[in-house]
């Protein structure tokens, strides 16, 4: 993964998740990280007044984007003294929504991962990345890794994957995990939730031997777990909490048992849940 993109509506949850970026930039080969901060302007605000009859002007859009530029700017300073040497960080300014922004820049820029920050401060109406992580995630083309501003940055050694034994019947889908896992010392625990109580211990690896997940991942020497939880997603995440993995790594929901993870209520009860990083794979 050599470009990460960050949006950044300069709330501290968006700067805590480029934070980790940076950190994450020196376990990693990312060569490049684009800060990406979005506003939206409509052509109506312009030329109608608002209710209380105040006219936005257009060289007031431009102050306002001089203004972003600047500490877009000047946060990229800041943060390309934390990141490993190298790593090239630039930033673009987009007058369009977030969400557009966010999957027009995955595509024109060739990003291999979006970093966003799982909360945005509501008071501020410009911080509209908590709102829009849940559309996000499911329109962007690439993975996305959301950080939840409670995290407490540091190396990633533990990796829970989350995925169903039995759908991941060939090696494609998990070409995305395995340049996450690639050429770096992760220990990965792979997790699925035991509908039937009582497995025994090590019925997990041999359900999983002879799968494209089991030869796929042997390289890098998983363990197998059957998680026994009546909630799926609270079952992930206290076995992530009891193993002290640093990220939650969900397969695409085609091949994982998180069916609906995708759908609104559940991605939302995950993301905000959360005490560690999600990635969400495509």
């Amino acid at each position: 993964m050599k470009t990460y993109l960050v949006p950044i509506d300069f709330s501290a949850a968006a700067e805590h998740a480029a934070e980790f970026a940076a950190a994450l930039s020196h376990q990693t080969e990312v060569e490049h990280i684009i800060l990406l901060n979005a506003y939206y302007v409509s052509m109506y605000e312009t030329i109608l007044p608002n209710p209380d009859m105040v006219l936005v002007r257009e060289e007031e859009v431009e102050q306002n984007a001089a203004e972003r530029q600047r500490n877009l700017e000047k946060y990229a300073e800041k943060l390309q003294k934390k990141v490993r040497p190298g790593v090239k960080i630039t930033t673009h300014l987009n007058r369009t929504h977030l969400l557009r922004a966010v999957v027009e820049n995955a595509i024109s820029k060739n990003a291999d991962l979006v970093i966003l920050g799982s909360k945005g401060n509501s008071s501020n109406s410009d911080a509209k990345i908590g709102s829009h992580v849940v559309k996000i995630a499911k329109a962007c083309p690439v993975p996305v890794i959301v950080v939840p501003p409670v995290y407490g940055i540091e190396d990633i050694n533990r990796v829970v994957v989350a995925c169903d034994f039995n759908k991941v019947t060939e090696a494609a889908p998990l070409a995305s995990l395995i340049k996450v896992l690639n050429r770096r010392k992760f220990n990965p625990l792979v997790v699925n939730i035991d509908n039937k109580a009582g497995a025994a211990e090590g019925e997990a690896e041999k359900i999983a031997e002879g799968t494209a997940l089991y030869d796929t991942l042997k390289p890098y020497h998983p363990k197998y777990y059957f998680i026994n939880h009546p909630d799926i997603i609270n079952g992930i995440l206290h076995f992530a909490n009891q193993h002290d993995a640093q990220i939650v790594i969900a397969l695409p929901h085609k091949y994982s048992f998180l069916q609906s993870l995708l759908h609104t209520s559940i991605s939302q009860q995950l993301l905000e849940s959360s005490a560690v990083p999600v990635l969400l794979l495509k």
